[in-house]
């Protein structure tokens, strides 16, 4: 029925998407609903600037003002909630990929088929990558549809730009998950390595600005380049960008590199 890997993956898949999906656009509502009584309590924006400096600049951008819809959404959601949700997805589907097929004894199933191995990985990776682009789009729309009810009104093309960098942000992470799945086999520790390179990256990205010693390596966050620039309100960042595609290409040939070179349990 199906005849590619890549769709093979896909429809797997489907029921897990469908749910985050689902999941996303509710969470969606919840914040959009939440938005008319953030914005007339101009308390809010003062209890913002009481908190301790290291909580500003972990979970809120530079000047972000919860009495507009742009800083409402870069501090409740954009900052911690929405990455944390398109990682996990990234990560899961990328430690599926290889080392998940291995762990159900499924692997040796699908190289009997006449496909290479760098076949059958990169086309799991781009599986990979149209679920992560689905779930980020789904927030991009959901955003524009559900914020227009409650008068939560963000330019498209701002929204359009900030989920192109939060797919890139989930697909880098996906593709550390992918390469140590594809090197390892080690379903376990494709997972807990992107999860710990994520809490550490995001610490540095959020607490460079105060930390003198953090601020050169800040740069290399994934996070920086995801959020760096801000571009719920200054669009996208080419260089930004770049260096997170370049980052999640260089990973899936690493990983098609040591699929090839490695024996395949299960």
């Amino acid at each position: 029925m199906l005849r590619s890997v890549f769709a093979k993956t896909a429809y797997d898949q489907r029921r897990s998407l469908l749910g985050w999906v689902a999941a996303i656009v509710l969470l969606v509502l919840m914040y959009a609903g939440i938005w008319p009584s953030i914005r007339d309590q101009p308390s809010m924006s003062d209890f913002l600037n009481t908190m301790p400096e290291a909580f500003r600049s972990l979970f809120a951008s530079s000047g972000a003002d919860m009495s507009t819809a742009v800083g409402y959404i870069q501090i409740e959601f954009m900052s911690f909630i929405g990455p944390t949700l398109v990682i996990v997805y990234a990560v899961a589907q990328g430690s599926r990929a290889v080392a998940g097929e291995e762990d159900r004894r499924t692997m040796d199933l699908l190289l009997a088929e006449p496909v290479s191995r760098s076949r059958v990985l990169l086309e799991k990776a781009a599986a990979m990558v149209a679920g992560t682009v689905v779930l980020a789009g789904t927030l991009g729309l959901a955003l524009v549809v559900e914020g227009r009810l409650f008068d939560m009104v963000i330019p498209v093309d701002r929204i359009a730009a900030a989920m192109l960098h939060l797919a890139l942000l989930g697909l880098v992470f996906g593709a550390i998950a992918l390469a140590i799945g594809a090197v390892t086999g080690d379903v376990g520790l494709s997972r807990a390595v992107p999860a710990g390179i994520a809490v550490v990256g995001y610490l540095v990205n959020g607490l460079g600005p105060m930390v003198s010693w953090l601020e050169p390596p800040q740069r290399y966050s994934p996070f920086f380049q995801y959020i760096g620039h801000d571009p719920l309100r200054t669009g996208v960042s080419g260089p930004a960008a770049a260096v997170a595609a370049a980052t999640v290409l260089v990973l899936v040939a690493l990983a098609v590199v040591g699929f090839r070179r490695r024996d395949v349990h299960g």
